[in-house]
């Protein structure tokens, strides 16, 4: 046998050996990562989450909570969005992020609506993510503008933390009708008391004056009021009335 025929037996078996080491190799590679193979990324969304949760698993996907928001139109903790998205090919085992609808509302201030009107005071809570329910007309000059908000019957001042989605009453002004209305005395009230006075009687609070020396302004009382007050005097609906006081 001469050299070249040694040496041609001897690479063609070096050849033979890495090509079944190389060809070894790749076959348990590709058996440890699957090569090639994939899974459909199933569609999740709407699904409640423990039926998101056993989609996944039962596909060989992993699951995780990446984020929460709320829709109040869509099912409480209810899947909103995926990623990888539906029908995407993965490998098993892949994470699949997941967007949930909160349980509970979040808390947004109530906006200042006092004394604007009607058709901006919706656009206002339209945009803050609240909505208008009942409007309830009051005796005032002001017609369709703004004199107080209701939340569950109680007046609630801007900048109260609401559930996102709520309703509020609103309290409007009906422009009243010129008529006059008997002046009420609110000489020795209080001054919550005439100003829960005057507002039962259609009035509105006007100036409020210190007489003297002032130490606790709750216990200050009327000692007069313009316009004054006269056995069968009358006032306009919705004028208002100043007030001075004394302790």
């Amino acid at each position: 046998m001469n050299f070249f025929k040694v040496l041609g037996i001897n690479l063609l078996v070096i050849f033979i050996i890495v090509f079944a080491f190389v060809t070894t190799i790749a076959f348990v590679l590709k058996g440890y990562t699957r090569h090639g193979e994939a899974l459909e990324v199933p569609d999740i969304r709407g699904l409640k989450i423990e039926d998101a949760i056993r989609v996944l698993e039962s596909r060989q996907l992993r699951v995780t909570i990446s984020d929460s928001l709320y829709f109040d139109d869509k099912p409480k903790l209810s899947v909103l969005e995926q990623n990888p998205l539906a029908k995407s090919r993965v490998k098993e085992g892949r994470m699949v992020y997941i967007t949930i609808n909160s349980n509970s509302a979040p808390k947004v201030s109530l906006p200042n609506l006092l004394d604007v009107s009607l058709r901006q005071a919706q656009a206002i809570l339209a945009t803050s993510g609240l909505k208008a329910d009942k409007f309830i007309y009051k005796p005032d000059i002001a017609k369709d503008v703004i004199l107080d908000v209701l939340y569950h019957n109680q007046s609630v001042q801007p900048g109260t933390k609401i559930p996102k989605g709520s309703a509020v009453d609103l309290v409007l002004g009906n422009g009243l009708n010129g008529e006059n209305i008997d002046l009420p005395d609110l000489s020795g009230l209080t001054l919550k008391e005439a100003h829960n006075l005057l507002q039962s009687s259609s009035l509105r609070l006007g100036s409020v004056v210190y007489l003297g020396a002032v130490s606790d302004s709750t216990s200050a009382t009327v000692s007069r009021q313009n316009p004054a007050f006269t056995d069968g005097a009358t006032i306009q609906e919705g004028q208002s009335v100043d007030l001075f006081l004394r302790q």
